[in-house]
């Protein structure tokens, strides 16, 4: 009964985040900053949601910018916004906050809760002030997105368990959907159907979580989920790769969504056709991505219906005679199907080996190498907010700058993780050679993203 009560609560929340407040798609030319903590920072959802516009819609260029910074709060992300969002010159900007403004080890001192309230106010306060901000900026459209849940209940991690963490950062959440409401902005809730998603797995594996390594960084399973709820909020659920329809006696198209086929030609045991879609498939990943990682993006298809809703590329073939059938792609062999797999249609987009999904993979690669040198930059701009700033060097850039955070390196866990990369990082000549290098894979991605015709076969097996 409870599997059942937990099952039936996260459908309610997933049903809810589709049927809620749609938020307008990005549009080719679109400059998207997402702003956000350590799990903007370092995480994927943002690329996850580029590498989606950049298969399935492969004409429209955006340009996604990560403006996350680990450990901020919401008054340092404040105190950066001039200098690291505004200068990218948005259309769009995305911002998500709490997770550090909710506390933790303050949790565990004798007057924990008055702490916490002021700190709390504080970051309102904060807020506030980064609200009349934007407000100034009507040109650039405003998504608040209600952050990842910490996860108080998963056994998966004895550590890092702050008591009423996770009810302050509830209270968050809801300040920042009045607010956003108040302003007439677009929301997109990761906090509720993320819970609801713990709490309906943990029901019968106590060990699960979607930020499984520290109860509050969502791993590559997690990220997905996040640009899984961000693309549903966008409208764009169910809006397939491709959809073909062919009745093999008549060698008539019965439809063709999102595609063009031509050349219908077959036999009493084949068809062939042309095939040129407007989209790629989402070529999803196989490997844990980011220090630290242990999950799979491809392991969040066991938690959401992503291959349902936003992966489908079908090839449907009525009235083939009774039999297996082989699919060929460019001559070469996908598989094989009965008459009746055929008739039912076989998702094209879940078949790693077909020449369209091995284009998307490609496309996701050269993302992953941008993710990749994208996070070098976000590292230095740590090191300059988070600790040359208060020593009063902000780009100061110069020995007195690297010598302090050799000092500090020392004592200083995050400095010290951060110092290597700033000893390249500090020269402005490597910087601008990072973003070429990044501008350079990003052409590359719009340069071999388009559709390729291809011929398909579907031969019976004698």
């Amino acid at each position: 009964m409870k599997k059942i009560i937990f099952t039936l609560l996260a459908a309610c929340f997933l049903f809810n985040a589709s049927m809620g407040q749609k938020i307008t798609p990005f549009h080719a030319g679109d400059r998207v900053a997402f702003v956000g903590n350590s799990i903007t920072d370092g995480g994927h959802y943002h690329s996850y949601i580029w590498l989606y516009y950049m298969t399935h819609f492969p004409g429209a260029r955006i340009t996604c910018f990560n403006a996350g910074i680990g450990g901020d709060a919401i008054n340092q992300i404040y105190d950066r916004f001039d200098d690291d969002v505004f200068s990218k010159n948005p259309t769009v900007l995305t911002l998500t906050w709490g997770m550090n403004d909710s506390g933790y080890f303050d949790w565990f001192k004798s007057d924990a809760q008055d702490v916490m309230d002021k700190k709390i106010a504080g970051s309102y306060n904060y807020y506030g002030m980064l609200e009349n901000k934007l407000k100034q900026k009507p040109e650039i459209k405003k998504i608040i997105i209600l952050g990842s849940p910490y996860d108080e209940t998963t056994k998966s991690n004895p550590k890092n368990l702050y008591p009423k963490k996770s009810i302050a950062l509830g209270k968050i959440i809801d300040f920042q959907e009045a607010a956003a409401k108040k302003n007439n902005w677009d929301i997109v809730d990761f906090y509720h159907p993320m819970l609801a998603i713990n709490q309906r797995e943990q029901a019968t594996d106590s060990l699960f979580s979607l930020t499984p390594n520290d109860r509050i960084h969502p791993d590559n399973d997690g990220h997905l989920v996040m640009a899984y709820l961000f693309l549903k909020a966008q409208g764009l659920d169910n809006k397939p790769v491709a959809d073909i329809g062919i009745d093999a006696k008549s060698r008539k198209l019965s439809r063709a969504v999102n595609c063009k086929v031509s050349n219908i030609s077959g036999s009493a045991d084949s068809v062939t056709f042309n095939y040129l879609a407007n989209s790629l498939p989402y070529p999803i990943d196989t490997i844990p991505r980011s220090w630290g990682n242990r999950k799979k993006q491809a392991d969040a298809l066991k938690l959401i219906p992503f291959t349902k809703e936003f992966n489908q590329e079908l090839l449907a073939v009525k009235g083939l005679q009774n039999g297996n059938y082989n699919l060929m792609i460019d001559g070469e062999l996908m598989g094989n199907w009965s008459y009746k797999q055929f008739a039912d249609g076989i998702n094209l987009g879940e078949i790693t080996k077909t020449p369209e999904y091995q284009q998307a993979i490609q496309v996701r690669e050269l993302n992953e190498e941008r993710w990749d040198i994208e996070r070098r930059l976000r590292m230095y701009v740590w090191m300059e907010y988070d600790f040359l700033k208060g020593k009063n060097m902000l780009y100061k850039d110069n020995n007195a700058a690297m010598d302090s955070v050799k000092k500090y390196a020392v004592k200083d866990m995050f400095v010290n993780g951060n110092k290597d990369n700033y000893s390249r990082a500090r020269y402005k000549s490597v910087r601008d050679a990072w973003q070429k290098e990044m501008n350079v894979l990003t052409d590359q991605i719009y340069a071999i993203n388009k559709p390729q015709n291809h011929r398909i076969a579907i031969i019976r097996v004698q």
